[in-house]
């Protein structure tokens, strides 16, 4: 009897003792939990200050920029005004003036007919700079956000909406920057809805909005280890196609050097587009200023102007892929024949990683 008695005890000892345990253990999740919250709390607190900041400064920097435009604007109005008015002077002035008419007609002629073009081409120039200076910030802002969080980011829209991405699409200055071209496509029918593949994009090149936009990093961006990444400037769709016809489109106008092709699954991983048998492409180089297409390592120079959006149109039963300059209209840039059985992948390459640059595959307007 005195030996149930003491295991009795022991285990109610023992019991006690995992309830002081477990009773201890809650105290300290719940400390946890209340101290997990109040930090969450300041950084919440403290990115919405450091938020407010940069939109106070972009704000009173906006406000600048604009007051500097008026003010240039201003100064050279005033100067064309001077400009006429000394002109309707002369022109009013008697015949013994004749000499300093023509003298002062014959400088203008110099400068293409007018003062006027000497003032336009200063004011062209201070504007560009300025442009310049807000695209490259924007650019920067929207890297700093990219470089370490592309992947853990929430989708801005769902895909079903998807829509292309725009900055301030609504200002007519960035509108006449770069226009977008909207016109209906004959080929929206055979249209794709294609998309970047993770796995096959290099580690400087970070994607967006539901991976139809690709943008040049600063800093590796953090994608799950894949023995099919890229070591070059480089990324394929996930879709590939085998048979009947397809479309896309890119937007080509955000980068200074890139390519747009079609290229087989199996391309090397250090093997650049329209380099092998079974990759072909066309591709604008800022620096040449040229567009070129290009195949088995053999270019075709193409004597066209830069395209703001290209259109690819596969047509695996003729063995076809034709590339196109969309603007107002859809211009033919080149035809390939094709000559392979395997699945062809929409392919891309942007030029050098030390500058920005970005592609977004675009929806054709649908007739």
């Amino acid at each position: 009897i005195v030996q149930c008695v003491t295991l009795k005890e022991e285990e109610i000892w023992e019991s006690s003792k995992h309830q002081e345990i477990t009773a201890e253990t809650v105290h300290l999740l719940k400390k946890d939990l209340n101290k997990t919250k109040e930090y969450t709390s300041q950084i919440k607190s403290q990115i919405t200050k450091d938020f407010c900041c940069m939109k106070e400064y972009v704000e009173r920097q906006e406000r600048n920029t604009l007051m500097f435009i008026e003010q240039e604007q201003k100064a050279t109005q005033q100067k064309i005004e001077e400009t006429i008015h000394q002109l309707t002077d002369i022109k009013g002035q008697t015949v013994s003036d004749e000499m300093k008419w023509q003298n002062m007609s014959r400088n203008s002629q110099r400068y293409e007919g007018s003062p006027s073009t000497i003032n336009k081409i200063t004011l062209d120039e201070k504007l560009n700079v300025v442009k310049s200076a807000v695209e490259d910030l924007k650019r920067k802002l929207e890297i700093l956000l990219l470089d370490n969080y592309a992947q853990q980011l929430p989708p801005v829209q769902p895909p079903d909406s998807y829509q292309e991405p725009s900055v301030c699409s609504s200002s007519p200055e960035s509108a006449a920057q770069s226009p977008e071209p909207s016109i209906s496509s004959p080929f929206s029918q055979w249209a794709e809805d294609v998309t970047f593949d993770p796995t096959r994009v290099h580690e400087r090149l970070a994607l967006t909005a539901q991976n139809r936009r690709v943008v040049v990093s600063s800093h590796p961006t953090t994608y799950q280890p894949s023995p099919k990444r890229f070591c070059i400037s480089q990324v394929m769709c996930s879709q590939g196609f085998s048979t009947g016809s397809h479309y896309w489109q890119v937007i080509t106008k955000d980068s200074d050097g890139w390519a747009v092709g079609v290229a087989h699954e199996m391309i090397g991983k250090r093997e650049k587009l329209g380099r092998t048998e079974h990759s072909w492409c066309v591709e604008w180089v800022g620096p040449k200023k040229q567009l070129s297409a290009w195949h088995k390592d053999q270019e075709t120079l193409l004597h066209k102007d830069k395209p703001l959006k290209v259109g690819v149109f596969l047509e695996l039963q003729k063995k076809t892929v034709s590339f196109y300059s969309i603007t107002d209209k859809e211009m033919l840039l080149h035809t390939f024949e094709i000559s392979t059985s395997n699945p062809l992948y929409p392919a891309f390459w942007l030029y050098t990683l030390e500058r920005n640059g970005s592609l977004t595959i675009s929806q054709p307007n649908r007739r």
